[in-house]
């Protein structure tokens, strides 16, 4: 057997025994990828000590721009939160609308409030306001419900500062201005198409109308003592908007202008994810926390209870970098590259393959993206033409396909929604399956008018 395949297998065999450690194990994930990523190294004749250093430098340019993009977004979307910002747009775009216009309304609401907060958090935020506009308009909860978790899903599936993208972004080289352009072209249809419309094609699914008054009691209503006003709508949605609309800005403005200008520059710096995130922070601290009447301790608070959930996240993403570091000290990531060349399968169809097949076994939509772009990535290589922001939307999305009973949303969507097995598998998986499918076809078409 030749050295070359002998690598191959091992590769193959890492993947294999981190599924293993995961499903069977129930190792936690953070632990799996260090044990798959140094049993590669050692098993293939790296040193342990240097195996233990490739982990580890691979772990740090994992993080080195994921993790201050991450933690900037999630403390913005804890003061969004905390300030009452985030329940303000909801409120607003649900409003006095009619039924019908219900599952539109939340769905828009679901995809801003979810552009900066985790999906748990988000969607253990708007469950209240679920329960409370059922009860105004007598419908189904998950009439309401269904739609909602769609829109918070396409944020935190596709856009940054999400983990799963925002690792897809530092993977690939990819730009984040153009991954969000380009994310929202394939999200808002999206959205649509698995928010209101297969809410009105699943009503005849729904099954038994959950009772309406076990749900949870609203938390997310700041006291008035706590605060001399509301938070400002118009702020909030700034708030929201404004890291984004930067990167945008800066993506845009750097394409059109000369380098080594002052435009450039001032462009280049909007297209910072950090320096974006951070302008929203700063603005968000200020418009929704010092002027609403919170305390700088309140906001620390604020901030905090945000941060409390990403520590285990950005130990996977690490740990994600560390095994696509010892691929690459093996060179299994050049074979893989080498023989791609010959493959008939196209890396964006590729890409998406991997990361569905990971995320049915591993239930995790962040540590599948982990390791499939780790595997993936010497693709780019190979395919020099590929737009490597279409390879994380392509990556990010087969990450999202097929959610069941190993994946902790399900069981979150289950449980807030009281729901059974049966009805959870005719509503939040087969709306993550039309996700992944949708986001995969959008991808593919902008393939032909995109170009890396």
């Amino acid at each position: 057997m030749s050295t070359d395949l002998q690598h191959l297998l091992l590769g193959a065999g890492a993947v294999a025994v981190l599924v293993l450690l995961i499903t069977k194990a129930k190792l936690h994930p953070f632990l799996a990828l260090g044990l798959a990523a140094l049993g590669l190294g050692i098993t293939a004749g790296i040193a342990p000590a240097a195996a233990v250093k490739a982990f580890q430098d691979g772990f740090g340019d994992a993080l080195a721009s994921t993790g201050p993009t991450i933690g900037l977004g999630t403390l913005l979307g804890g003061i969004l939160l905390g300030s009452g910002g985030a329940d303000r747009i909801a409120t607003a775009f649900i409003g006095a609308r009619p039924v019908r216009w219900i599952p539109a309304a939340i769905t828009a609401a679901a995809l801003l409030i979810g552009m900066p907060h985790l999906f748990d958090v988000s969607f253990v935020m708007l469950v209240p306001l679920v329960y409370t506009v059922a009860k105004r308009t007598q419908t189904h909860l998950l009439y309401v419900g269904l739609p909602m978790a769609a829109g918070l899903y396409v944020s935190h599936g596709l856009l940054p500062p999400h983990p799963a993208p925002t690792l897809a972004v530092s993977t690939y080289g990819a730009s984040t201005g153009l991954t969000i352009l380009y994310g929202l072209i394939i999200g808002i249809p999206m959205a649509v198409l698995t928010g209101p419309v297969l809410t009105r094609v699943a009503r005849r699914w729904f099954g038994p109308a959950p009772d309406l008054d076990k749900g949870p009691v609203q938390s997310t209503v700041v006291e008035p003592e706590h605060r001399r006003k509301p938070a400002s709508l118009t702020f909030a949605l700034i708030t929201v908007l404004m890291p984004p609309g930067l990167m945008l800005i800066g993506t845009i403005g750097t394409a059109n202008t000369a380098e080594g200008t002052v435009a450039y520059d001032l462009f280049a710096a909007c297209d910072s994810s950090v320096l974006s995130l951070l302008a929203a922070v700063v603005f968000a601290f200020f418009a929704l926390g010092v002027r609403s009447g919170f305390g700088l301790g309140q906001l620390q608070k604020m901030a905090a209870k945000g941060l409390g959930p990403v520590g285990g996240i950005i130990l996977i993403l690490g740990a994600g970098g560390g095994l696509k570091a010892m691929l690459t000290e093996t060179g299994i990531d050049k074979l893989i590259s080498d023989y791609a060349v010959n493959w008939a399968i196209p890396p964006l169809l590729l890409g998406w393959l991997v990361a569905a097949l990971l995320r049915v076994c591993l239930g995790s939509a962040t540590v599948a993206t982990a390791a499939a772009t780790g595997i993936v990535a010497p693709l780019l290589g190979a395919y020099p033409g590929t737009s490597p922001e279409l390879m994380v939307l392509a990556t990010a999305s087969g990450a999202v396909m097929l959610s069941h009973v190993n994946d902790s949303g399900f069981w979150l969507f289950k449980e807030y929604f009281q729901l059974s097995v049966a009805q959870t598998f005719r509503t939040w998986t087969l709306m993550l399956s039309l996700q992944s499918l949708l986001s995969l076809g959008g991808v593919l078409l902008l393939s032909a008018f995109v170009h890396g």
